[in-house]
């Protein structure tokens, strides 16, 4: 359980550095260029996630999983928000869609919830 709770915890600091939301002419973005203060709490939330991991407590470890999902959750809604707000000077809604949807969602996000799924579901296999 332990090694794929730490694989887990693996790919979602690994996915944090790898391109989660493409912007045409600017680029790829991952979780720090997308917003400091959100990559800062994932980051937090792993460090939580290890600390139940190395500890032994599966509790701690799967609050921690279940805190990421959430975060990454909040943080695609707020992409897409954001990037429907940006347009929203446009005359008609149809342009602002057009536009907003440019904005594309990277393969890095499948790293993301593949390991706080890993965190989250990790069977218990104590010999007791």
């Amino acid at each position: 359980m332990k090694n794929i709770q730490v694989l887990g915890l693996l790919f979602v600091i690994i996915g944090s550095f790898m391109p989660l939301v493409h912007v045409p002419v600017i680029g790829n973005w991952n979780y720090w260029k997308t917003d400091h203060y959100l990559a800062i709490i994932c980051w937090a939330f792993s460090v939580g996630a290890l600390f139940g991991i190395v500890n032994n407590n599966v509790k701690v470890a799967r609050v921690f999983g279940i805190l990421l999902i959430l975060l990454f959750s909040f943080t695609l809604f707020a992409i897409k928000y954001q990037a429907s707000e940006y347009f929203s000077f446009m005359p008609f809604a149809s342009w602002r869609e057009k536009l907003a949807g440019i904005v594309k969602l990277k393969w890095g996000w499948i790293l993301e919830f593949l390991g706080a799924f890993m965190i989250i579901f990790a069977k218990n296999n104590k010999l007791s």
